[in-house]
């Protein structure tokens, strides 16, 4: 017999592969996520949302208060030393500099809000 017969590793080997297919998903798959369930509670209050709105000459509004980008940051620092769980709305005009909105976001995170939505509106419905 002059020929290594090669068959029982490949087996093996395709045995193996299948077992790492099957098992990698389970070990890399663990984000954790916060769903939110189909029906809010009965007897839970609705949040305040806080809005804020950015025009396209990036004039921030919030709660129909005009602010400078500073005047934002004393502003929320206020809400947020209140209310720990407030929730914001972020919502730009149509053609705003992406930038003004990210300066926006930029200084929620800085100040650590961690409940914001970014507001938009569906075709046909003027804002």
């Amino acid at each position: 017999m002059n020929e290594l017969n090669i068959t029982p590793l490949l087996d093996l080997a395709f045995v193996l592969l299948v077992i790492f297919i099957i098992t990698t998903p389970q070990l890399v798959n663990n984000l954790e996520m916060n769903l939110p369930s189909g029906k809010p509670p009965a007897d839970a209050p609705k949040p305040k949302i806080n809005n804020i709105v950015i025009s396209e000459t990036g004039k921030i509004i919030l709660n129909d208060e005009a602010k400078t980008l500073t005047e934002l940051k004393v502003a929320l620092t206020e809400i947020h030393a209140t209310d720990k769980e407030m929730t914001v709305a972020v919502r730009g005009a149509q053609n705003v500099d992406y930038q003004y909105v990210v300066s926006v976001l930029d200084l929620l995170q800085q100040l650590d809000i961690t409940r914001v939505g970014l507001a938009t509106a569906t075709a046909g419905v003027s804002q």
